[in-house]
């Protein structure tokens, strides 16, 4: 079996609504190749050195700057200091040896200790799952209680609930749906502040003013060029709730990103006289939604209330800190399938970058007008002033960032844009106007905290058929990475190349991992301060350990770490049956990390049966066990025995 003959899982998330005749990375990855052997010198020579000496080869590349000084862990130390773990397929949590991992608020978990607590059956009310847990763990951030140490030790956890099984979150699943199943589907929704603290080595979750839920029917309010008033958001109902969170972000003056996903998918109608508007077909909105909550809730009925799509697709700006705070999405930040908001600092301004998670679709940054601080005294957000940028990749490893910009290029009126408001509400078609690079599933991205350079994983899609990567279909997933012109993260012009291909040797010999640390698809990522990369996989559930798909060696999803500057990848973590693993935070001390474990037991087809009410536990019963439970998404908390920095 070669990886041609492995077709990605069938997910919506791989079929692409792009109908642009934009360049893929293929064609632009695959024109560079052809021109490689007359690279040698001019402003080439450049981007060639920033690809490093292994570049092509399908391995991690060696970083510029000092290769023999990865971090701070001690001179002529390895940055990764861990066992690796081998990939498994048990039903539980595997950590290197010297390491611990803590179960900590998972799925209905109450709020206070007053409760409502969690009845293991499922039968609890859709007001009791808004003073609980959300479902479905995915991003987080840890923001720290105290200076010092002591911040180290208590903070807010602050986490996204990004989707629902509704076979799980109902006694008697969802063959019938009713409002009040799209209530308690709409609670398990959101984001969940709270705060924990750490005792005798143990993070325990304790009562506290900021313990907050924000839901699926939460007040919300609209900030930048798409405000409030606009009449594209005028709905039939207030503006409330955020869905589908998937990554995240936070900023350097203490607010949570919180990023809005598949939210096309919670909309349809069951008028067959309906037919999608251009703008609703470019972001996969159909009559048919998997939840079918508009069979009982005529909010979510594309015919009926049309307008209500257009308040998703944002960034939603919490403050953890304020309880009482209304959550705002950012419209400067554009609409798409957000997968993530990853902020950094240059020249005093902030840079927002975000992946839209879908085949054949872009990545994108958002740039400050001004230095942040300078816009906070003026009691202006730094995210409703700056311009959306995306990006195109050029055949001779240069790029360029395109701005979204009303009266720019094509972004006219005379073109058909009326307005700054129009192009971010048509974010997806404004990038295709300018002529933005195709990408494979753009997800997570991480920025190296000395170097600056930026890191993109691409979790697999329809690939491309050339030297650098000759799949097509790209069933494993690699990583990008660019380096911003004079490592300024607000330039708009870049140097890129591959920094690692995923996959199995076994099925794909171009793939240099060693046998014992494969993996597929990446997805989640993020650094440490030392310069680790944490890389996590969420390898479809159609996929997961199956021979056929070329899979049997790489187990079940996982989470490994990077060191870009000598190449070297290890396994750190193994996750439960049908889970993915996503979510990355760390004390500032990085004595504690946080990961999350989404979807356990998940409907997983090397298993057999898929879960159902009457068998929940069908794949997996993590974390608790229980033969008359379920398995429920939880925040996982790892350390070390002897209490050192994790990865070392």
């Amino acid at each position: 079996m070669t990886a041609e003959d492995i077709r990605p899982a069938a997910d919506p998330d791989d079929i692409s609504s792009n109908p642009s005749g934009n360049a893929t990375l293929r064609e632009v990855a695959e024109a560079r190749l052809s021109r490689r052997s007359v690279i040698r010198g001019g402003t080439v020579v450049a981007a060639a050195g920033f690809i490093g000496a292994v570049a092509g080869t399908g391995t991690a590349m060696a970083a510029p700057g000092n290769p023999g000084k990865p971090g701070k862990p001690g001179k002529g130390k390895k940055l990764l200091g861990f066992q690796a773990v081998p990939a498994g397929t048990d039903d539980k949590i595997v950590v290197p040896p010297g390491y611990t991992a803590q179960v900590l608020i998972p799925w209905g978990t109450p709020l206070s200790s007053r409760g409502p607590k969690w009845r293991k059956d499922a039968s609890n009310s859709a007001a009791d799952q808004a003073k609980q847990i959300g479902m479905h763990h995915d991003g987080m951030a840890f923001f720290p209680l105290g200076a010092g140490p002591l911040g180290s030790r208590q903070g807010l956890l602050v986490l996204n609930h990004e989707y629902v099984d509704q076979a799980l979150l109902f006694p008697d699943g969802d063959a019938q749906m009713t409002k009040a199943k799209v209530d308690k589907a709409l609670a398990a929704h959101g984001v969940s502040v709270v705060k924990i603290v750490q005792d005798k080595g143990r993070w325990k979750q304790v009562d506290s003013r900021y313990n907050r839920r924000i839901t699926g029917t939460t007040p919300m309010t609209f900030s930048g060029p798409v405000g409030p008033r606009h009449p594209a958001l005028k709905a039939e109902n207030a503006p409330m709730g955020t869905l589908n969170n998937c990554s995240n972000g936070q900023t350097p003056w203490g607010t949570y990103l919180a990023c809005e996903e598949n939210w096309n998918s919670y909309f349809g109608t069951t008028d067959s006289s309906w037919k999608p508007t251009p703008q609703q077909a470019r972001y996969g909105v159909s009559a048919n939604s998997s939840y079918r909550w508009h069979e009982a809730d005529p909010r979510f009925d594309v015919a009926v209330n049309p307008n209500e799509l257009n308040r998703f697709g944002w960034v939603v700006e919490i403050d953890p800190f304020d309880p009482k705070s209304t959550p705002v999405k950012r419209t400067a930040l554009g609409r798409i399938k957000h997968e993530g908001a990853t902020v950094t600092e240059s020249r005093g301004r902030i840079v927002v970058y975000t992946g839209d998670d879908q085949d054949g679709e872009y990545i994108y940054k958002f740039v400050g007008s001004a230095p942040w601080r300078l816009l906070r005294a003026l009691r202006k957000s730094p995210l409703d002033h700056g311009t959306l940028y995306v990006a195109k990749f050029n055949d001779d490893g240069t790029g360029r960032w395109l701005p979204l910009k009303h009266g720019t290029g094509p972004l006219t009126k005379a073109g058909g844009w009326a307005d700054q408001a129009d192009v971010l509400l048509r974010t997806r078609e404004a990038a295709d106007a300018v002529g933005a690079t195709k990408l494979d599933r753009p997800e997570w991205v991480a920025v190296h905290p000395r170097t600056k350079d930026v890191y993109l994983t691409l979790t697999n899609g329809s690939g491309w058929n050339n030297k650098v990567n000759p799949r097509k279909p790209n069933p494993y997933g690699h990583i990008v990475r660019w380096r911003e012109r004079g490592g300024d993260n607000t330039a708009l012009t870049f140097e890129w190349d591959i920094f690692l291909l995923a996959g199995d040797p076994a099925y794909d010999p171009q793939v240099k991992l060693s046998p014992e640390d494969v993996f597929g698809s990446p997805d989640g990522l993020g650094f440490d301060r030392d310069g680790r990369l944490w890389i996590q996989t969420d390898v479809s559930n159609s996929t997961q350990n199956r021979p056929d798909r070329g899979h049997d060696n790489i187990g079940n999803n996982q989470m490994l770490a990077a060191d870009p500057a000598t190449g070297e990848v290890r396994r750190f973590l193994v996750g439960p049956r049908g889970c993915e693993v996503t979510g990355f935070a760390m004390t500032p001390d990085q004595r504690t990390m946080f990961v999350n474990i989404q979807h356990p037991g998940e409907d997983t087809a090397f298993w057999g049966a898929a879960p159902t009410p009457q068998n929940p536990n069908a794949v997996s019963s993590w974390p608790d066990h229980d033969p008359a439970g379920r398995p429920r998404s939880a925040t996982v908390v790892i350390r070390k025995k002897d209490g050192g920095v994790i990865g070392t």
